[in-house]
């Protein structure tokens, strides 16, 4: 397979996709935007990278329907009223939380305002200031306040403990506001690990968690961050707490993928070791989020997280035809787990997609062969 690789990088190269490869905890870094899709997209129905939204994993055309109408007007009234319908414990809430705070973040960030410009996301704060006790609102602010503290400032210094502090407090009016939520509390989880939380400090946090909402996907990715090596614990307890969950899934339950989410957070800076990525614990990791995909509901909030991880293993391990599988299921939306970390996630999600479209192909696979 070697070859197949090397002739790959030949095709990114020629269609400038890439000036140069650097690998960094397994990710492909580097690739400028705007560039053609060396996978001939339309062969296999995949959007170009142009069109790819990055805001979200999948699909949920209310939310992008409302954040529209709420960015054009300036009014937090369509966001308050699709909160106020979303079902309180599930993932789809904590997922709309948390694009209504980055909207938010972002605008802040494109619009910081002045003397005479009113700065971005002031339809947060004024839904914060006609409606203090909307629980989605003062949810949606917490969160706000978080993503603030992990973008603007760095760990460790005053501003970023001063932000956290202020995400802290709007966390317990938050939860003061719905005592049955979950959501003001999985977003303490980030403040936790930000704020250096005592792991006696954080079991207490998850325990809340778990009266609430035993089985949030989107609460057990939030503390593997806390257990990880490079925060408050090691990649043996990261593991631990990951195949934990993953052992108490109740049926069609996602947490079955988490270890691989493990493994991501542990992979090596620079990868030596030959097979690594067919190695028996990667192996395994595949296997299990492989079967919790198969078992989920098609409309869990939370499978295109997994499915575009198990992209990003499925290439590395040169599983063409299953990461074929997966691409169909998720292609045009790389809001998630891997292609976030990189500065730009569309370009870095087409990578992998044109190495699992020749890898399929040369394995003599076709768009005719490729199931819908």
């Amino acid at each position: 397979m070697e070859i197949l690789w090397v002739l790959t990088a030949l095709v990114l190269f020629a269609f400038v996709l890439l000036p140069f490869l650097r690998r960094r905890r397994g990710m492909i870094e580097q690739v400028p935007a705007g560039h053609p899709d060396a996978a001939d997209p339309a062969n296999y129905g995949f959007v170009l990278t142009e069109e790819l939204d990055v805001r979200m994993p999948g699909p949920d055309q209310d939310l992008l329907d409302v954040l529209d109408v709420v960015q054009r007007t300036q009014d937090y009234r369509a966001a308050q009223q699709l909160l106020a319908g979303t079902e309180t414990e599930g993932e789809l809430r904590w997922q709309r939380v948390q694009a209504f705070a980055g909207a938010a973040s972002l605008e802040l960030r494109q619009r910081p305002g002045g003397v005479s410009d009113t700065p971005g996301g002031q339809w947060l704060r004024v839904w914060r200031t006609e409606a203090p006790k909307d629980a989605g609102g003062a949810a949606v602010h917490a969160e706000f306040l978080v993503q603030q503290a992990w973008r603007t400032s760095t760990p460790g210094t005053d501003d970023f403990r001063i932000i956290m502090e202020e995400a802290k407090d709007a966390c317990g009016q938050a939860a003061l506001l719905a005592p049955g939520d979950p959501i003001p509390y999985i977003v303490e989880l980030s403040v936790a690990r930000g704020l250096n939380y005592s792991q006696t400090e954080f079991e207490q946090l998850w325990l809340k968690i778990l009266d609430r909402a035993p089985a949030h996907m989107g609460a057990h990715l939030a503390a593997l961050h806390y257990w990880c090596e490079k925060w408050h614990g090691s990649r043996e307890t990261a593991m631990s707490f990951a195949e934990a969950a993953a052992a108490r899934a109740p049926q069609g339950s996602l947490l079955a993928a988490m270890p691989l989410f493990a493994v991501f957070e542990h992979l090596p800076e620079v990868n030596l070791v030959s097979g690594f990525y067919q190695s028996e614990v990667v192996s395994k990791a595949i296997h299990g989020a492989l079967f919790a995909v198969h078992a989920a509901r098609p409309d869990d909030p939370m499978l295109a997280h997994v499915r575009h991880l198990l992209i990003f293993f499925l290439v590395r391990a040169e599983r063409w035809s299953e990461a074929m599988n997966q691409l169909v299921h998720v292609d045009g939306h790389v809001g998630a787990l891997p292609w976030t970390l990189s500065p730009d996630p569309a370009a870095e999600f087409a990578v992998y997609r044109a190495l699992a479209v020749a890898g399929y192909e040369a394995n003599g696979g076709s768009p005719a062969t490729l199931p819908q």
